[in-house]
C-alpha cells in the first residue's frame, strides 16, 4: 500500500468513524474497490488511533474534568468512569475469546453490505426514541448493555457510533449525553485494541509503518471534522436520516459483489 492509498483510506476512516455509517465497513469497501489488501485489522487499528486523537481533543474539557474529579475523590467522576469501565468489559471478553472470528469477517466483503443494512435499522429507531430520551447518563445496567452493542459493532458494516448511540437513546439517555458516553467509551476500546497489535506493528516493515502513520494522521484530521458534524446533526435530531444512506450503500455494494463475483 502506497502513501496515497493510505491517505485515502485514512480520510474514509476519519470521515465515517463518527458519522453513523460504519468506518470499518467503508474501509473494507474502500480496500476492495481500490484493489488493495491493506494490513488487515492492523491497518484498521492504526486508523482508529488517528480518530482516537480526535476524540481526546474534542472531549478534552470533559476528560480533564473527569481526571480532576478522580484525583479529588469526587463520587460523580468515579461513578461515570466506573460505568465506562463496565461498558468495556464485553470487549475485553471478546478480545480474549473470539477475536479470530471477528478478524475473519474483514475478509468477507458481503458481510459489509448486510451489516450496513442492519445499521440502517438501528438508526431508523431514533426517530421515536430521541424525543423521549432525557437522562444525563446511563445506569450501570444500561452501560453494560451499550458495551455489549459495541462488541456487535466490531462486525464491519455495523456502525459503532450509530449502534451504541441508538441503543443509549432507546434506553432513555439524552442525545448529547449518549454521544459523549459512546465516544468516551471508545477511548478504552480503541486503546486496548491498539495495545494488542503493538507487537505486530513493531514487526512490520518500514514501508508498512509509514503507511500506518500517514493513514492515522489523515484519519485524525478528518475524524475531528466528522465528530463536530455528528454532534451537530444529533442535536438537530436528523440522526435517523443516515439510515437511507446505509441502506443504499449496503444494497449497492451487495449488487456490485454479485455482478463482479
Amino acid at each position: 500500500m502506497d502513501w496515497l492509498e493510505a491517505t485515502l483510506l485514512g480520510l474514509v476512516q476519519g470521515l465515517t468513524e463518527f458519522l453513523p455509517v460504519s468506518s470499518s465497513g467503508h474501509l473494507v469497501m474502500g480496500e476492495h474497490l481500490l484493489g488493495v489488501g491493506g494490513d488487515g485489522i492492523l491497518f484498521e487499528v492504526a486508523l482508529h488511533l488517528g480518530t482516537l486523537v480526535a476524540v481526546l481533543f474534542f472531549y478534552r474539557a470533559r476528560i480533564f474534568s473527569l481526571a480532576r474529579g478522580i484525583l479529588a475523590g469526587g463520587a460523580d467522576a468515579w461513578r461515570y468512569v466506573g460505568k465506562l469501565g463496565v461498558a468495556t468489559l464485553p470487549g475485553v471478553v471478546v478480545a480474549f475469546t473470539v477475536r479470530d472470528f471477528f478478524e475473519g469477517l474483514f475478509d468477507q466483503p458481503d458481510v459489509v453490505g448486510l451489516a450496513l443494512i442492519a445499521t440502517g435499522l438501528f438508526l431508523w429507531t431514533t426517530r421515536t426514541t430521541i424525543p423521549r430520551a432525557h437522562a444525563d447518563e446511563p445506569t450501570w445496567a444500561q452501560a453494560l448493555a451499550i458495551g455489549c452493542i459495541q462488541v456487535v459493532a466490531i462486525i464491519p458494516g455495523i456502525s459503532r457510533s450509530g449502534a451504541t448511540v441508538a441503543v443509549a437513546l432507546a434506553l432513555g439517555v439524552a442525545p448529547l449525553a449518549a454521544a459523549e458516553f459512546s465516544f468516551l467509551m471508545s477511548v478504552a476500546a480503541i486503546g486496548g485494541a491498539a495495545l494488542v497489535e503493538v507487537p505486530e506493528a513493531m514487526a512490520a516493515g518500514a514501508d508498512a509503518r509509514a503507511a500506518l502513520v500517514v493513514g492515522g494522521l489523515a484519519a485524525a484530521l478528518s475524524g475531528l471534522l466528522a465528530l463536530w458534524l455528528f454532534v451537530r446533526l444529533l442535536r438537530g435530531r436528523h440522526f435517523y436520516q443516515f439510515a437511507w444512506y446505509t441502506w443504499v450503500v449496503g444494497a449497492a455494494f451487495l449488487a456490485y459483489l454479485a455482478l463482479t463475483g
